[in-house]
């Protein structure tokens, strides 16, 4: 079993930046990648960003030059560096561990995003 754990949302004016925090516990060993989704109401939940176990990663075109996912493996935490954020940018943030060869994806509780003047 694993657990995820995200924070590090909230309310940020256009043009700001936000950094989002997401640490797994648990069993880890068959966790090959990590990585962000995001829901805005009404729509439906989409990749943002993706980093492998080797540290390959993998960016929505949306946020590409603005967002920036690395990892502290020591602490088996991934980040998640947002920059240049846009009001389109507002959602619910979750943080993604999934596991393989089950195919099996461990989801946090969400933490929310406002991107506002």
């Amino acid at each position: 079993q694993v657990q995820v754990v995200e924070s590090g949302g909230g309310l940020v004016q256009p043009g700001g930046s936000l950094r989002l925090f997401c640490t797994a516990s648990g069993r880890l060993f068959d966790i090959v990648r990590m990585g962000w989704y995001r829901q805005a109401p009404g729509k439906e939940r989409e990749l943002v960003a993706s980093i492998t176990r080797r540290g390959n990663t993998n960016y929505a075109d949306s946020v590409k030059g603005r967002f920036t996912v690395f990892r502290e493996k020591a602490e088996n935490t991934v980040y998640l560096q947002m920059d240049k954020l846009k009001p389109e940018d507002t959602a619910v943030y979750y943080c993604n561990a999934h596991e393989e060869p089950y195919a099996y994806d461990y989801w946090g509780q969400g933490t929310q995003v406002t991107v506002s003047s």
